[in-house]
């Protein structure tokens, strides 16, 4: 297929540029996007991308240049200017209600009157129409609530399409979905593309990027450093174009070296705030020496295990041993005090205060050790100082621990919280998502450490969404579904393989 984008692109950014304050998140930006292409924008956090889908769709005004759509310069003040000039967007967190059917989603707030008689008739012959031109199979019928994650992001992508979108930006989409359903969405967006639909992917995942788009641009700093056809590039190039340096995409590791059992779980069942189980019985054991990696699609029951073990979530039933101590009974920061750290999946509400200076969150959970200082007295030259050492050992970036953590990136964020737990020295780690929403040069480096604490004979327990991730750290893998673990493989097992398991069909 041709990219060539003359007489008249989808879109075309001439100059754009926006500032927040002193912060300069686009900088004269020139994009053109061909029409009729699936055309991928990738760049590390921070580098502007959101800003600039957000101009693109209305959220916010360029302070200068131009957007052009179809040839023709336009002003979006607001999303519903960017819906009635043919752009649509799937936002990575899905913008539906859940207690609605998928027909009431997808025309509300643009029903008049459709959702009765006559009207509602007309809406369901032009979805049906819709679903059977771009293979977006979903029963209009069902509750949104009652739908698997990649139906729902199908509803989104029908209520794009339902509004007139020509153009879809989508935001992240595969983070939530099983590598099936991965793979059903890219059939989607190819039979878009192929029907004239313009596609703008934004997606930290180069493999991705390789496998569907025609094109791709990169963000660096708020600026657009390159644009390359896809088949004439690599991820390594990309990844190197993203970071500014050489970036090493595969994890080294050598063989792991498995000792004594320091975390056992037996029998362990966890329900929710409303009686459902969440976790339902399940049994493992991580050794000194090893990663044991947790695959499963989001909302299977991995948080709810993790936080159970941590001391966050009080289990319904069963064991949790820490190096042979019972300690289901005891609070998170005795559990600490045996030897546990914790990563938390979402480092803003559980791994950090955001309106923290850097050195006060370095050692949040920590603060009562005595290093820090005795009684009610803390030491803060000795917290700044042990700060400053963790800044430099973990390349925190600005180099400040007087700076609000708020105002990191989120890689460096997350940085602190990894130097934070691994710096304890811990006999168990347990992680969830280590680099969700992580550039890719942090990346690299989380995962290296993950590695070096495996190394120096400590167990850690893996939780991810990221089967890549799962496969290229773990040294044996646990599969949830439906808050059961569903089977257990070695690293070498393919993704097919455990897609199947993660969906539930195969055990």
């Amino acid at each position: 297929m041709s990219l060539d984008p003359s007489p008249a692109p989808a879109i075309e950014l001439v100059g754009i540029d926006k500032k927040f304050g002193p912060v300069h998140a686009n900088k004269n930006i020139n994009l053109t996007i061909a029409k009729g292409s699936i055309h991928g924008i990738i760049g590390e956090n921070g580098a502007g991308k959101s800003t600039l889908m957000s101009i693109i769709y209305g959220f916010y005004q360029a302070d200068q240049g131009q957007i052009r759509i179809n040839g023709k310069p336009i002003v979006i003040r607001d999303s519903q200017a960017a819906i009635s000039n043919g752009i649509g967007m799937v936002h990575q967190h899905f913008m539906l209600v859940e207690n609605f059917t998928v027909l009431e989603n997808v025309v509300l707030g643009v029903e008049g009157g459709a959702l009765l008689g006559r009207d509602a008739a007309r809406a369901r012959g032009e979805l049906e129409r819709l679903q059977k031109d771009y293979g977006l199979e979903v029963d209009l019928d069902a509750i949104v609530e009652d739908l698997p994650v990649g139906a729902q992001q199908r509803v989104e992508i029908l209520k794009a399409l339902y509004r007139g979108a020509d153009i879809l930006i989508l935001d992240e989409p595969t983070g939530v979905l099983t590598p099936a359903e991965a793979d059903h969405l890219f059939n989607v967006l190819r039979v878009l593309r192929d029907q004239g639909k313009t596609i703008l992917l934004i997606t930290h995942k180069l493999r991705e990027i390789m496998a569907i788009t025609d094109a791709v641009s990169v963000m660096r700093r708020g600026e657009m450093v390159a644009t390359r056809a896809t088949a004439e590039t690599t991820v390594e190039e990309l990844a190197e174009l993203m970071v500014g340096r050489r970036v090493l995409l595969h994890v080294e590791k050598g063989e792991a070296k498995p000792g004594p059992v320091l975390l056992s779980v037996k029998n362990l069942t966890v329900k929710d705030g409303r009686g459902v189980k969440m976790v339902d019985n399940v049994s493992f054991d991580v050794r000194a020496g090893e990663i044991v990696g947790i695959a499963g699609v989001a909302g299977n029951g991995q948080s709810e295990l993790l936080e159970a073990i941590a001391g966050i979530r009080k289990p319904s039933s069963g064991k949790i041993l820490i190096d042979g101590q019972p300690v289901a009974e005891l609070d998170a920061a005795r559990r600490r005090e045996l030897g546990l750290a914790h990563i938390p999946e979402d480092r803003h509400h559980m791994g950090l205060v955001l309106k923290f200076e850097e050195y006060e969150n370095s050692i949040l959970g920590y603060h009562r050790d005595q290093r820090y200082g005795s009684g009610a007295f803390l030491d803060l030259e000795a917290i700044r100082k042990d700060a400053e050492d963790k800044i430099a050992k973990y390349d925190i970036r600005p180099p400040n621990p007087r700076l609000k953590t708020a105002n990191f990136s989120g890689g460096n964020q997350q940085k602190i919280v990894v130097a934070r737990e691994i710096e304890r020295d811990p006999k168990l780690l347990i992680v969830g998502q280590p680099t969700r929403g992580v550039d890719v040069g942090a990346i690299e480096f989380i995962h290296r450490r993950i590695i070096e604490t495996r190394d120096a004979g400590k167990a850690v327990l893996l939780v991810s969404v990221e089967l890549d991730e799962i496969r290229s750290l773990s040294d044996r893998i646990l599969v949830m579904f439906a808050g059961k673990i569903v089977g257990e493989k070695t690293s070498e097992a393919g993704e097919q393989t455990l897609g199947l398991m993660m969906a539930g069909i195969a055990a």
